[in-house]
């Protein structure tokens, strides 16, 4: 193994060997994949840097996500083609998440593969800072967490055939890193690496670190940055965001403020903030009430209370009790309307009696949370939570189940309906049908809308409600996005959380990636169950209005690209009843389009006969 810190040491002329600038014919996100590189650009050779493809795969939280969009900015910026095809990559870039077992074990698959297939293998994020001398890291090259900013020299020097390590670094990356957004009408910010807490459980702090804040005015500087290229969604995210600035002697409020200001007076692009734990935030209650109330800003906060029982929360040194919990809860819903809280249990903590978990049952019941996250304990190795003595695993899957049963009694948005709310869409759902647009609560509305409609606000009436949604009709466009500056595009189709969703676990329910520290939330999950929803896949509600046979085609199409997608997957299982489902789904939009190719062709048809006669007549 070769240390990239000696293969990269300087010649004394200030440059190190292999050095060589970004392309400056390449912008960065316009073009991601093949068909839009320069045709002045080399074939792909394993000696030329630049020309090969890079396939990423990313786990964990939205810092994770963010951190995988930096190193495709500058991958992308050095000619790299990037592909959500692993097959046809020269290069995997594995981003990974130490949160819990079935992270790392998705991690540990898709390394098998990798390794199987021959292909050279990069691994970033926490398991290889968390672990760096895991068995399963042999032979392969690493990246540490604070090290993002040197991707293209850990990839070039691994298509070299060299086996390199980085993981020491005393300072932050810069936030002025070229960027491919994963969706160009989101940004991640990354406020903070590292948290203050010292949780029993959390492996993350092992790989993150302490705490390590970003300064007020680098970050309102990259707040400027990004609204003038269109972004339409600011997510703050950290391991703590309620920490933020401690250890450089500023807060929370005075960053939120500072940010907030440079938001436009037009409400077109929102902040959301992030998850952030009870101690740091007691103290600023009023001022982060008064931020949640500002218009540009989502009335949402993820607050973990992890268990109902203060015996528990000793245990896993959460620093607060579950009254300080509530006094937070209640504080922000009284001084802020619409307010919305998400929170994350862990079932099944080292310890917990049947009392315990009562306790917990009862916080949720009284509070009716939206959004619960609720895990099952994961015992992480290294962590002290590892070394106490088990709950039995049947106890532990028995109490997810029966806390999962009592989340989805609730119905949050039952009443909703008649109303009309201003919503900003920035997405296209899971099922290919519905676009996603939030609420100031950030509640999730599914609209039929065409895709110009992305990165817009519109006014919508809620017609109808679901457990996990609610479903709108657009009544009124405020703004489009035909008036965005030039925006990143999307690594396409890069899906950077699929694997890591382990579909025995309880993750009820998230609307973003968050924080997979003392938050222990596995959020790549819950981003597939945020765009769940709560109509069949084939049940469409059509808004009645003059867009309305425009919204049909649109949704006609963006339908039959997904069941493609769907049907190429659910064939190359080779499973026959998929593949009877799968041709009974393609009969449902085929039928349709090729009886509107029909019926077209017999009205010109039955036109000219009419014509035809007509000129006969006349004569």
């Amino acid at each position: 193994m070769e240390d990239i810190e000696d293969l990269l040491i300087g010649t004394g002329t200030g440059t190190p060997p292999g050095f060589r600038p970004p392309l400056t014919s390449v912008t960065v996100g316009v073009g991601t994949t093949k068909k839009h590189r320069s045709s002045l650009l080399p074939s792909p050779s394993p000696s030329i840097p630049g020309t090969q493809t890079i396939f990423i795969k990313t786990f964990g939280c939205s810092h994770n996500q963010s951190d995988s969009e930096y190193m495709a900015g500058q991958l992308s910026a050095f000619g790299y083609s990037l592909s959500d095809n692993p097959d046809e990559a020269d290069l995997w870039l594995i981003n990974t998440c130490t949160v819990k077992s079935p992270s790392q074990s998705a991690m540990d698959t898709i390394i098998t593969k990798g390794k199987s297939s021959n292909k050279p293998l990069v691994v970033a994020g926490c398991v290889p800072q968390g672990s760096r001398d895991a068995k399963e890291l042999e032979g392969i090259s690493i990246v540490g967490v604070q090290q993002i900013d040197r991707v293209v020299e850990v990839v070039e020097e691994t298509l070299k055939g060299h086996e390199v390590r980085l993981l020491t670094r005393k300072t932050l990356p810069a936030l002025d890193l070229p960027k491919v957004r994963k969706n160009k009408f989101v940004e991640i910010l990354p406020i903070n690496v590292g948290c203050l807490g010292a949780c029993t459980y959390c492996k993350t702090k092992h790989a993150r670190g302490h705490l390590g804040s970003y300064t007020v005015d680098s970050l309102v500087g990259r707040v400027k940055s990004v609204v003038s290229d269109g972004v339409k969604e600011i997510w703050l995210s950290s391991e703590d965001t309620g920490a933020y600035g401690r250890d450089i002697g500023v807060n929370l409020p005075t960053l939120l403020n500072g940010i907030v200001a440079e938001l436009p007076a037009d409400g077109s692009t929102m902040l959301r903030i992030g998850m952030t734990n009870p101690p740091f935030i007691l103290e600023h209650l009023k001022e982060i009430a008064e931020v949640l109330r500002h218009p540009c800003v989502y009335s949402f906060l993820h607050v973990p209370v992890q268990s109902g029982s203060d015996a528990i929360l000793s245990a896993m040194n959460r620093e607060y009790t579950v009254s300080e919990f509530k006094t937070v809860v209640d504080t922000l819903t009284e001084l802020v309307p619409e307010m919305q809280i998400a929170t994350d249990i862990i079932c099944g903590f080292p310890g917990e009696t049947d009392e315990d978990f009562e306790q917990t049952v009862n916080l949720i019941k009284e509070y009716k949370f939206s959004q619960v996250h609720i895990s099952q304990f994961y015992p992480r190795p290294g962590t002290p939570a590892a070394r106490m003595k088990k709950v039995p695993s049947n106890v532990v899957k028995r109490r997810s189940r029966e806390l999962t049963n009592v989340f989805e009694a609730f119905t949050p948005y039952l009443g909703m309906e008649g109303k009309v709310e201003k919503i900003w869409i920035t997405d296209i759902a899971s099922d290919g049908v519905h676009l996603v647009g939030h609420t100031k609560g950030y509640i999730q509305v599914l609209v039929i809308a065409p895709d110009n409609m992305l990165g817009s606000s519109a006014m919508a009436k809620i017609t109808s409600v679901g457990r996990w949604s609610v479903f709108g009709e657009v009544i009124e466009t405020i703004n489009h996005p035909s008036d965005n500056k030039a925006l990143n595009k999307q690594v396409p189709n890069q899906d950077m959380s699929s694997l890591c969703c382990n579909q025995t676990e309880n993750c009820v329910i998230s609307e973003e990636p968050e924080s997979c520290a003392c938050g222990n939330v596995d959020s790549c999950c819950s981003q597939s169950t945020l765009e769940k929803t709560d109509s069949p896949r084939d049940t469409v509600v059509l808004p009645q209005n003059q867009n309305s046979n425009k919204n049909l085609f649109g949704w006609i199409l963006r339908k039959r690209k997904n069941l493609h997608k769907r049907v190429e997957s659910e064939l190359a299982s080779g499973s026959d009843i998929k593949r009877e489902k799968s041709m009974k789904k393609w009969d449902f939009v085929d039928k349709a389009l090729l009886g509107g190719i029909s019926i077209s062709i017999l009205t010109i048809f039955a036109l000219l006969v009419c014509l035809r006669f007509s000129v006969i007549w006349s004569q």
